[in-house]
């Protein structure tokens, strides 16, 4: 599982933890997010702007 960090406002996506306020169950893969998700702290609406700060092992 990784994680993905927002360049306005440092908000972190964890795919281990999901986001239950934005209705994303644990496990829900980054790649599984809606193509117009939006952060939930600063709006900005680009999933490509996020960059990894974590990466699964494999």
């Amino acid at each position: 599982m990784s994680r993905y960090l927002c360049p306005e406002c440092g908000y972190i996506y964890d795919e281990a933890r999901g986001d239950a306020y934005m209705g994303f169950a644990p496990g829900t893969d980054w790649a599984d997010l809606p193509a117009d998700f939006v952060c939930p702290d600063c709006a900005i609406s680009y999933k490509e702007d996020f960059t990894v700060v974590d990466e699964a092992l494999s």
